[in-house]
């Protein structure tokens, strides 16, 4: 990877506005890695990430076409954490292999990478990493991590109430209360991820205000 090309993480929790704020980043001309996009490119029928996980979960969680069946495969692993460990294991690493070579090939000003789960997936590789003996934090050490791992400069957190959080994911996805209550107690908390960002925006109003603090960051980004 070209460590010295400048790249934001952007990362939030569910219906925080991740996929806004690329939006508005991309009509600038922001090129935008999506980890969730990579993520269906390499469970497409053929992909050896998709037979890995055909052989340990079963056929079961294909469609009729032979495409991954995300539902069922959401509905198997979620709740076995030991399973969701094992679809994590499968796929990360490619996830991550991947976002680096299309960021390495990217034409713009700079680079995003969309990852939902940044931190929640970077705090596993602590946790099985050995200690280097350095002392440093565990902020220092996941901004080590992203530096390596990713070749993050800044990491950008969409920050949003739980209560709005809520409203909008059922909103937007049709799911019930508990559902979304669920996902938001398996991901990072608001207070872990404000902790370990560069820059936060906050997402309690509407698109103007989330535009305006957008292009802010946008324009000391394109000085970086």
């Amino acid at each position: 990877m070209n460590f010295s090309r400048f790249i934001v993480g952007l990362t939030g929790g569910i219906a925080s506005g991740k996929t806004t704020v690329a939006r508005i980043l991309a009509e600038q001309g922001v090129p935008i890695i999506d980890a969730d996009e990579v993520a269906r490119d390499l469970v497409e029928p053929g992909q050896s990430a998709l037979e890995e996980i055909v052989s340990a979960f079963g056929a079961d969680i294909l469609d009729t076409t032979g495409r991954l069946d995300r539902a069922a495969l959401r509905a198997q692993v979620f709740s076995v954490p030991a399973d969701r460990e094992r679809i994590e294991g499968i796929l990360h690493p490619r996830i991550r292999q991947e976002m680096r070579r299309r960021s390495d090939i990217a034409v713009g000003p700079y680079c995003v990478l969309a990852i939902p789960l940044l931190l929640e997936t970077s705090q596993k590789m602590l946790a099985g990493a050995i200690p280097d003996g350095s002392g440093n934090s565990q902020q220092e050490e996941l901004h080590r991590v992203w530096r390596r791992g990713w070749g993050i400069s800044r990491v950008l957190v969409i920050d949003t109430p739980v209560e709005q959080q809520i409203e909008r994911a059922c909103e937007r996805d049709g799911t019930s209360v508990d559902a979304v209550k669920a996902i938001i107690l398996a991901q990072a908390s608001r207070e872990e991820r404000l902790a370990v960002a560069h820059d936060v925006i906050v997402n309690d109003g509407n698109l103007e205000h989330l535009r305006r603090q957008t292009m802010v960051l946008h324009h000391r980004y394109l000085h970086s």
